[in-house]
């Protein structure tokens, strides 16, 4: 295992199951996301600076499936400023259109 961070917490709840859950856990879960296993492996696996990701479909089940809330799974946060603003700040730095 690599000393760089997951980009996604699935492991962390994963590992705090009980051994015997954890085992469930793991054939459950693949079935649960229509995933082969290798596959629900690869999710697990992914680093935080790769390029792979996890398709959105996917990550809402995750995390309905560990109670988490929208945008809990992925261990960085993510930040951008509202549409709103943007398109403000656009306006106002393009000047007066004639």
């Amino acid at each position: 295992m690599s000393d760089k961070a997951r980009k996604y917490k699935i492991n962390d709840f994963l590992l705090k199951l009980p051994v015997s859950q954890y085992r469930d856990a793991v054939k459950i879960i693949p079935k649960v996301l229509g995933v082969s296993l290798n596959t629900f492996h690869n999710y697990r696996n992914i680093l935080s600076g790769d390029k792979q990701d996890i398709p959105y479909e996917k990550v809402v089940l995750f995390e309905k499936l560990f109670g988490l809330k929208s945008g809990g799974l992925i261990n960085k946060e993510t930040k951008c400023k509202p549409l709103n603003e943007l398109l403000n700040k656009e306006r106002i730095g393009s000047g007066p259109s004639k």
